[in-house]
Formats: structure tokens, C-alpha cells, sequence
């Protein structure tokens, strides 16, 4: 008896607000052609709610959208007499090749250092768990030398307040895509969070791939190496003539 007073006064107590995002992009797929100069995404979505949002901790969402992984060496220079050379180098086997975040306000005042490293949602969190193939004790500084040379190229990006939200509910992000994208498959994450907690996740894909005659090389290049060189001897060749040829119409 007791057990079922229990039970009843459960079902009849205050409904909790959950909460959970519908999501969406602009596109799924990046075509690069030979007059490729980048590509805009809009990442957008809603908030989903069986009842009305809490007054408190207020809402935040931060948008990742990370490239294909490649291994990638980085070398310290030194000066030694006088000369800068390469010494040191660590080589890590999991680097994004493109890495943009952005979020609703500062990464450091609404992301709780517990969920950025259980979802690794921060660009210097996706570095951390990077393999290397030998241990180093100035891996952090390598870390942060990875993390400012794809900053300086424009590959890692970061838009505080690139998120923007409406009426507590419906959000949109943009990304700018550069023109050296690496052909693969880029993962857009959406995270919906309170009082610096996750509280919901979404993942979505966008194929980026080379189209026309740039697929039919790369894939000759990867397939039929031989091949490839050949025809590229052939068209350096022919490049060289049709040049000398016409410098010689003009200087007559």
C-alpha cells in the first residue's frame, strides 16, 4: 500500500523539462572543382521541449565542424651557430585537417571542463587525445605549435558568439570553408547545454569530394600511378612547346 501512495504521488509531481535538438544543414555535400573557392554552411536547428523552458541555468549551444584526420609531424627549430635548423620533432597520427567551433558565448563560461573532456568539444580538448609515435616531454608545446600554425593558415577557426539564438529556441551558426579542404567526410557536432552541462548531442555528416576532371586525376593518380606521370611528362611537354612556339611567333 505504501508502495503504491509512493508511486502516485511521483506521477502527479512536477514534470521535468527535457530537452533535445532538432537539427539541420544548408547542405551535405561540397563539390571541389577546378574554380573552387569555398563553400558557406549553415548549421541550424530548434530546441525540442515537452514543457516550457527553465528560467535557469540559461541555454547554450556550441557547434563543431571537423575534417578528415591525417598524421602530421611537427619540428621545433633551434638556433645553432647561428643557424636555424630542425631538431626536435613529435609525430602525431590523428590531426584534424580542419577544425571551426562555434558557440552562443565564451567556451570558458559556458562549457564545464568535465564535458569538454568527456565529448572533447574544445580544439585544444581534440588535440589532447592525438597518438604519437614517441613520447616527448614538450608534447603540450607541440600541441599549441599544431594548434597555432592551423590557426595562422586559417584551417582552425573559433567564432565565440558565432552561435546565434532566438527566443530560447531556435539557433543558427555559419561557416566560412576554405578553398584547401581535404576531400573527405567533415563531421558537424551540435551540443545543447545548461548551466555548462551537455544535455543533448547531435552529429550530422557533409561529403566534401572532388568532382569532374579533379576526381578522374586523383583517382588515376591513386590507381594508375605510372599512368599519371606519364601524361603529366606528356602535358609538361606539350605545355613547354605550345610556349616556345608562341614566343617565337611574337618575336617575329
Amino acid at each position: 500500500m505504501k508502495a503504491l501512495l509512493l508511486a502516485l504521488v511521483l506521477s502527479v509531481g512536477p514534470a521535468v523539462a527535457e530537452e533535445s535538438l532538432v537539427t539541420g544543414l544548408s547542405r551535405d555535400d561540397v563539390q571541389i572543382t577546378a574554380d573552387f573557392t569555398g563553400s558557406d554552411i549553415l548549421v541550424y536547428g530548434a530546441v525540442r521541449r515537452n514543457s516550457p523552458a527553465p528560467q535557469s541555468p540559461p541555454m547554450d549551444v556550441i557547434v563543431t565542424l571537423e575534417g578528415p584526420s591525417s598524421p602530421v609531424t611537427v619540428r621545433r627549430k633551434e638556433r645553432i651557430f647561428g643557424i636555424w635548423i630542425n631538431r626536435s620533432a613529435v609525430d602525431l597520427a590523428d590531426v584534424p585537417s580542419y577544425f571551426a567551433i562555434a558557440s552562443s558565448g565564451a567556451l570558458d563560461q559556458i562549457l564545464s571542463p568535465e564535458d569538454d573532456l568527456k565529448h572533447q568539444i574544445s580544439l585544444a580538448r581534440r588535440l589532447s587525445v592525438t597518438k604519437i609515435t614517441a613520447n616527448s616531454m614538450d608534447f603540450s608545446n607541440f600541441l599549441r605549435a599544431t594548434q597555432r600554425i592551423g590557426s595562422d593558415k586559417g584551417n582552425y577557426v573559433s567564432q565565440q558568439n558565432g552561435v546565434k539564438l532566438a527566443e530560447d529556441t531556435l539557433f543558427r551558426a555559419d561557416f566560412a570553408l576554405p578553398a584547401n579542404l581535404t576531400e573527405g567526410d567533415f563531421s558537424v557536432r551540435m551540443f545543447l547545454l545548461r548551466g555548462g552541462r551537455v544535455i543533448d548531442v547531435k552529429a550530422q555528416t557533409i561529403d566534401v569530394r572532388k568532382t569532374g576532371i579533379e576526381r578522374q586525376l586523383t583517382n588515376m593518380a591513386h590507381r594508375q600511378p605510372l599512368l599519371y606521370g606519364i601524361l603529366s611528362l606528356l602535358l609538361a611537354a606539350v605545355a613547354g612547346w605550345g610556349a616556345s612556339e608562341i614566343f617565337r611567333i611574337w618575336r617575329r
